[in-house]
């Protein structure tokens, strides 16, 4: 198998686990978080920093998903009672934070230099061996995600987050307090971000604080909006589609070969923006939504 093509699948299925946690936050319960990259952050450091240190690489992947879960438990207790656009502007404070944090001390997180030498989580074979064992690897984990994720859809719980995004003092009328839902779907997202956070470090090898920067979120959000908010289905479709036009994007060169080096990246933005325009103004519901709507 193309050793590129492996790449970008991996690649793929760590912001499938990213959009699959932010999917649950606002499509399925109506949470505006813009701080997502924030966990994901939380969760790439300590398996980072921790496997590092000689802690086997299994119980750096846990500690990595319990302690971002743990860091959105404060969040909530102070911000999830908010209205849906302070909840927003918190938790994209939190991130910055986050980020903020790595960069400042040092001792732990080696600050702007970042942590190098991460270890492999498949440390014995070949290259290209060890490289199609991470990416079944995190097909699997995106695998027991999507299955949890479509429990809980059919679960009593999975209607109730519903009801509290499509009306919220509806769910009040009926004796039931929404803050514990949106709490724990909360805990939920950022244990997914957290776990796609520590696959990142331990595929990449090498992390540092510019790599947490608050697009990373947007870039998600693009994921589940262009393939439909709401869906399992859609979450799926709208990365392939964000990496088609992430990867896809770095060719234009090819074809316009009198573009300066320097302007491609800008360039590349801009194809991403006009895509997200026109699913914007064709399809607001998402490649993968209801058909019947528009």
């Amino acid at each position: 198998m193309d050793a590129y093509l492996i790449a970008i699948g991996t690649i793929a299925g760590i912001y499938l686990l990213l959009a699959l946690g932010l999917n649950l936050q606002f499509g399925l319960t109506g949470l505006i978080n813009f701080g997502h990259v924030g966990f994901f952050c939380v969760g790439a450091y300590t398996s980072a920093i921790l496997s590092t240190k000689g802690v086997p690489i299994p119980l750096s992947l846990a500690a990595a998903a319990v302690l971002a879960m743990l860091a959105a438990w404060p969040l909530g207790i102070i911000s999830i009672r908010l209205r849906e656009d302070y909840f927003a502007i918190v938790t994209l404070g939190f991130s910055e934070v986050v980020r903020l944090i790595v960069t400042s001390e040092g001792w732990l997180t080696n600050g702007v230099q970042g942590i190098a030498g991460i270890p492999r989580i498949f440390r014995d074979g070949a290259g290209e061996a060890q490289a199609v064992l991470m990416l079944g690897l995190t097909l699997a984990f995106c695998f027991i995600a999507i299955l949890a994720m479509m429990r809980i859809v059919r679960s009593p719980f999975g209607r109730m987050i519903e009801a509290i995004r499509d009306n919220e003092e509806a769910v009040r009328s009926l004796g039931k307090e929404p803050a514990g839902f949106k709490m724990q779907v909360l805990l939920l997202g950022s244990m997914l971000a957290g776990l796609s956070g520590a696959l990142y470090a331990h595929y990449i090898g090498y992390i540092s604080p510019d790599q947490f920067i608050p697009f990373v979120t947007f870039q998600v959000w693009m994921a589940i909006i262009m393939g439909g908010v709401g869906r399992i289905s859609g979450t799926i479709a709208g990365v392939l589609i964000l990496m088609f036009f992430l990867e896809g994007s770095r060719f234009l060169r090819d074809f316009a070969p009198f573009i300066p080096e320097v302007s491609m990246a800008s360039i590349r933005l801009g194809v991403i923006g006009l895509a997200l325009i026109l699913f914007t103004i064709y399809r607001p519901q998402g490649l993968m939504g209801d058909f019947t709507k528009r």
